[in-house]
């Protein structure tokens, strides 16, 4: 399977790591350390230098708790950081982590190749149109509630049915507009319970079904932390085995803020199959 992403090809016929690079200081891992531009620009040479696929960037944190941030705010915060990557690194698949459709439009018209938007074009009805023109990867998550609410009592049936029936109608909803470089992200913390997110992992296979690659975020995330008794500090190692048993439950792309870990994990599996 391979995707067309605004001009780069996403090979999808091996699993591929996506890392994480946040410029927001108020990120629940990794918040303000890459808050200038060369910081940014060595942080992403090191994860080439690791073997990342896909360098996902966001201005914007959306922990639990996190306010929505306006489009020409967001803007402000991740312009030069689009320009200066774009520029540096115009061979690398880039992704931008954004809800807000005018911002998503200029990353792309910069080169950009896909947009990670967890709002699933909820937030910004012009998300669509803009992944449609330029033909991008777009990356559509399964959120209950918006991050300010979303961890206050987050209650579902089947929380595995309600995510493939919620993806079944988006993605027919792109498909009117004949749009189809979708990638599915379950949400792994984004309106569920410490349990649901366990019953998702254990039924990932499950997500197949509808037919899109699969792309999960489990890094440092309190599933594991919380779980272990751990800080996100210290989760790294809770980190690498959950994304193993992502990867051997149908995940195609893991995003992660540590690469060589995901690369080792990646090419172990990939030796053991």
């Amino acid at each position: 399977m391979t995707l067309n992403c605004n001009g780069k090809i996403l090979d999808l016929t091996t699993k591929k790591i996506m890392g994480i690079v946040n410029i927001s200081s108020d990120s629940f891992f990794d918040g303000g350390r890459y808050d200038n531009i060369d910081k940014v620009n060595s942080q992403v040479s090191k994860l080439i230098s690791e073997g990342v696929d896909i360098i996902d960037l966001g201005a914007v944190s959306s922990k639990p708790g996190s306010k929505l941030i306006k489009a020409k705010d967001e803007y402000k915060l991740v312009y030069e950081y689009i320009n200066e990557l774009a520029s540096n690194f115009n061979q690398v698949l880039f992704s931008i982590d954004t809800y807000n459709a005018s911002v998503a439009d200029f990353a792309l018209s910069k080169g950009f190749s896909l947009v990670n938007d967890i709002s699933s074009g909820r937030y910004d009805k012009n998300m669509y149109e803009v992944v449609k023109n330029y033909e991008a990867g777009y990356i559509m998550m399964h959120m209950k509630g918006d991050p300010s609410n979303m961890q206050l009592n987050p209650t579902y049936d089947s929380v595995v049915e309600s995510i493939i029936s919620f993806f079944q109608f988006k993605i027919k909803e792109l498909e009117k507009l004949e749009f189809y470089n979708i990638i599915i992200d379950p949400g792994f913390g984004f309106g569920k319970s410490i349990n649901d997110n366990y019953e998702i992992l254990k039924n990932l296979k499950l997500l197949s079904s509808i037919n899109k690659p699969i792309m999960v975020g489990l890094s440092r995330k309190s599933m594991i932390y919380k779980t272990l008794n751990k800080t996100p500090k210290e989760a790294l190692n809770g980190t690498t085995v959950l994304n193993t048993l992502a990867l051997e439950k149908g995940a195609n792309i893991i995003r992660v803020h540590d690469v060589k870990e995901a690369m080792e994990c990646k090419r172990l599996l990939e030796k053991l199959n």
